[in-house]
């Protein structure tokens, strides 16, 4: 049975996930940019309140994200 697809904004802190595929066309263009490559390991790092935004650990470095970003980005 297939595990239901979530999103990094879904993670919880010190999860790690792999980035399988974008819900945002437009947006998966800069994600691209910004290192956030199908088949890339990603860590939750650290998250605000509220609905802010998160970070996570991505190609080495860290890279802070809006929660709506984040919720396009799906994870495995």
């Amino acid at each position: 049975m297939a595990h239901p697809q979530k999103s990094i904004a879904d993670m919880s802190i010190g999860e790690k996930g792999v980035i399988c595929c974008f819900q945002d066309e437009d947006m998966s263009l800069k994600l691209l940019e910004m290192g956030c490559l199908p088949g890339t390991e990603v860590k939750m790092s650290n998250k605000t309140p509220f609905g802010g935004p998160v970070c996570i650990k991505v190609s080495g470095y860290a890279l802070s994200l809006r929660k709506d970003e984040a919720a396009t980005i799906m994870i495995r």
